[in-house]
């Protein structure tokens, strides 16, 4: 797959990349705070969350906390091999996270409830509502 033309800023206007506005967001989840793709894709303005699933899958850098990114479901999600990424499930529960015995999370718990209204305002972003108040 080539996402060149949504990873890469725009040179002439100098404006972010979508990637680089999912990176953003991404960086102000807390430690021992999740969000879900979901969530992310809301508040950059994004039509869906399989984008964010691409920039997660992506991310070289390391201040960029990937492993706080999980499926609506609150699980860790299935990668291209079949299997959850332990690796993501070991750095959340360092974080202080805990998994049920369905590898679930309880939003309610650790879910973020995303930056506040300045930090949106001042960045240009979507306030978002949180994904486990839907019901």
């Amino acid at each position: 797959m080539n996402f060149e033309s949504e990873d890469e800023p725009d040179a002439a206007d100098g404006k972010c990349s979508t990637y680089d506005k999912i990176y953003q967001v991404v960086r102000e989840i807390p430690p021992g705070r999740v969000a879900t793709y979901g969530q992310i894709a809301e508040i950059v303005g994004l039509g869906g969350a399989r984008q964010v699933g691409y920039a997660m899958a992506a991310v070289k850098a390391r201040d960029i906390p990937w492993q706080r990114v999980l499926n609506s479901r609150g699980q860790v999600s299935v990668r291209a091999a079949g299997v959850p990424d332990t690796e993501q499930r070991r750095l959340l529960t360092e974080e202080g996270v805990v998994f049920d015995a369905r590898g679930r999370v309880d939003f309610e718990l650790v879910g973020w409830s995303g930056p506040d209204i300045d930090w949106l305002d001042d960045n240009g972003f979507f306030p978002a509502p949180r994904p486990w108040n839907r019901r």
